[in-house]
């Protein structure tokens, strides 16, 4: 019961705390309020408020009927007119509420909101006799109100199935069999059993069983993965079919779905220039159009009379005022785009790297596990002197058997057998060059060039790309081994698909050597590229890219590695491969890959530019439309129910445009 009670919190908070902290207003906390509460309370608030706006509408229907005398009866006027108190019956129906909250937020200080606003354009249409037009007014607002309630719920309704993929239980294995216990009661080191269809709670490697896992709550990718004995598995993924036994590497605080809505739920905290403006701006708007509602009801009636005519077009402008449109459908729409990316397996950290990636310049790789796989195969034997490629091989295998380097682990992985140790007299490792071994009572030496040379072995220097294991046999050259790690299919795509949305300047840094760092950028279309690297040269090899920049655009930095996380830090954004990228790296960057596809950074750059579109179109459509009904209302050519649209039907039309951000697809 307390994790879904978690889980309905995390959900409502990421969405509700944009509505909360935005600027104050009455509708804002009407928002939250209502973001926070409880299901059973809200199903049955809404039964009570359809049936409070279906009663005040038709006390207002009658009004209207008696207002225009539809009867033929002849009806007393003043404090006891039939139109007066059928208004003020479906009034109290309609906006008690309303009225109430605006006097308890003034009680708190807060005095400038939608609430106070509307009661006192209400309680002024009593005043001035406009008794249907005052039920009108507020009928309009709360209906306007539930559907932008909707609006918002919908909004986060992305980031509620995120929640979901949190696992309410572990299978624990224990000596007398399976106890079910919570995720935060697994130690790292337990085993877990995940039976088919259920949740994987905890990040771990298969020890037992074979299987096809569902990542899609992670990755965004629907094609399930295969997984075997020594297979990672991240939580969060779902067993689609054997039963596998995990030995758990990560306690449930520190596991990928932890990571994941950590990141989630506090996105909005770190709120883009867009946001911030807005904010401040709703603090100076509200009072100061307060203030010109009462200068133009007081001082006009002063020179030319017509109290009444001024204190309506005063009451225009007090419910065209409030900026709920802005500082409620502008956060939403930057919420909006993190959830449509997080549906994509992109996670972004806050609405203001959202923003800084709409606007990216210059991007920078790196290249190993970013551009490549990074993972090491044998691309090809070249067979030297008296010996055949298989003889090569089996040699370089046995001498390599103990070795943890990339290049050895390729070697073996290659040799078609089974290594026998019992083959192996003496091993000895040399650091920085390779092994010498005795092989079947021979000689084997297996590293590279200078291991060869210190041994005055004499053979052919390998020209091509990649690492070349040399292999040399009582003094005598073998052959060659080359590997070389992969490109990943969709990286020369990438690196296309982002030139053509406007990225300036395309780099790569590697550790690598020179040769071979350039090889891989002349294949990807990579403009510029920086070799035998360093972590700490990476920095500052970062800091001379990003001066050479000639626009005021973002600097990105895509990587995976421990050696990488400096630099994601450093720069305006920093992109972590994230499905099986470093704690470190992720923790330091401010979007997540979860899929480990270059392509995804298109998606989001994409994601990036449609929210940021859609939030221009808010800004320019609220402030113009209520330009245009604050001076029509001034002027004397806008009534109150034109006001109200200028107020909830702008508000509603701009959330409805915001939701639109969690849909972006592809492209600039």
């Amino acid at each position: 019961m307390k994790n879904t009670v978690n889980k309905k919190f995390a959900a409502k908070a990421a969405v509700s705390s944009a509505a909360k902290e935005a600027c104050g207003c009455g509708h804002c906390a009407q928002v939250h309020d209502a973001v926070s509460a409880d299901d059973g309370e809200r199903d049955g608030g809404k039964t009570f408020f359809k049936a409070r706006m279906a009663a005040g509408s038709v006390f207002f229907a009658l009004a209207l009927a008696l207002e225009a005398n539809i009867f033929g009866i002849n009806l007393p006027g003043g404090l006891f007119s039939p139109v007066l108190i059928v208004c003020l019956a479906g009034y109290i129906l309609i906006g008690a509420d309303v009225v109430l909250r605006s006097a308890r937020n003034i009680s708190r200080g807060q005095v400038f909101d939608e609430n106070f606003l509307m009661t006192i354009a209400t309680f002024g249409a009593f005043a001035i006799g406009e008794y249907p037009e005052a039920v009108a007014v507020m009928l309009f607002y709360q209906v306007g109100e539930a559907f932008q309630d909707s609006a918002v719920r919908r909004s986060r309704s992305s980031i509620a199935e995120l929640m979901d993929i949190r696992p309410d239980y572990a299978n624990l294995k224990e000596d007398g069999g399976i106890r079910v216990v919570s995720p935060n009661d697994v130690a790292v080191g337990s085993l877990i059993i995940v039976k088919p269809g259920e949740k994987t709670p905890l990040d771990g490697v298969v020890v037992e069983g074979e299987s096809s896992i569902d990542t899609s709550a992670l990755t965004g990718e629907s094609a399930p993965r295969d997984v075997a004995p020594g297979s990672e598995v991240l939580s969060g993924t779902i067993n689609k079919g054997g039963l596998l036994t995990i030995r758990v590497t990560k306690s449930a605080g520190e596991s990928t779905v932890a990571r994941i809505l950590n990141m989630v739920q506090n996105a909005a905290q770190k709120k883009s220039r867009v946001e911030r403006f807005i904010t401040r701006f709703a603090r100076y708007y509200t009072p100061a159009v307060v203030t010109c509602a009462l200068l133009l009801a007081l001082i006009p009636p002063l020179v030319s009379g017509g109290f009444d005519r001024w204190l309506y077009r005063a009451l225009v402008f007090l419910v065209v005022s409030c900026p709920c449109a802005l500082v409620i459908s502008v956060p939403l729409s930057f919420f909006g785009g993190i959830g449509g990316a997080s549906r994509r397996g992109i996670l972004i950290k806050g609405s203001s790297y959202l923003e800084a990636l709409s606007d990216i310049d210059t991007i920078v790789f790196d290249k190993t596990g970013t551009l490549t796989k990074g993972i090491f195969k044998v691309a090809g034997i070249d067979a030297l002197g008296a010996f055949s490629a298989d003889e090569a091989l089996f040699y370089a295998a046995h001498a390599e058997h103990f070795s943890n380097h990339p290049a050895a682990s390729a070697v073996r992985a290659a040799f078609p057998g089974a290594v026998d140790p019992s083959v192996i007299d003496a091993l000895e490792e040399i650091p920085g060059r390779g092994v010498r071994a005795r092989i079947n009572g021979k000689t084997v030496l297996a590293g590279n060039r200078k291991l060869l040379e210190g041994e005055g072995v004499v053979f052919t220097l390998y020209e091509g790309t990649g690492i070349c294991v040399y292999v040399a046999v009582d003094n005598e050259a073998a052959g060659r081994i080359i590997i070389q790690d992969e490109v990943k299919p969709d990286s020369a795509g990438a690196v296309a698909a982002l030139k053509r949305l406007g990225v300036r300047r395309a780099a790569m840094f590697t550790g690598d050597t020179a040769r071979e760092g350039k090889a891989v950028a002349e294949r990807l279309g990579i403009d510029a590229v920086f070799t035998e690297l360093l972590p700490d040269e990476k920095v500052t090899q970062l800091e001379s890219v990003a001066a050479e920049r000639k626009t005021g655009g973002s600097l990105v930095f895509v990587g995976d590695g421990i050696n990488d996380a400096p630099v994601l830090a450093r720069s305006d954004v920093g992109i972590a491969m994230g499905a099986y990228g470093t704690d470190a790296a992720i923790e330091a960057a401010d979007i997540v890959l979860m899929t480990d596809e270059p392509a995804k950074i298109c998606d989001a750059v994409g994601i990036a530019r449609r929210t940021r579109r859609i939030v221009k179109q808010n800004i320019v459509f609220a402030l113009g439309v209520k330009a245009l009904i604050l001076a029509a209302g001034a002027a004397g050519l806008a009534s109150i129910w034109l006001a109200v649209f200028g107020d909830v039907g702008v508000c509603f039309i701009a959330i409805l445009n915001a939701m639109r951000a969690g849909g972006a697809q592809k492209g600039g």
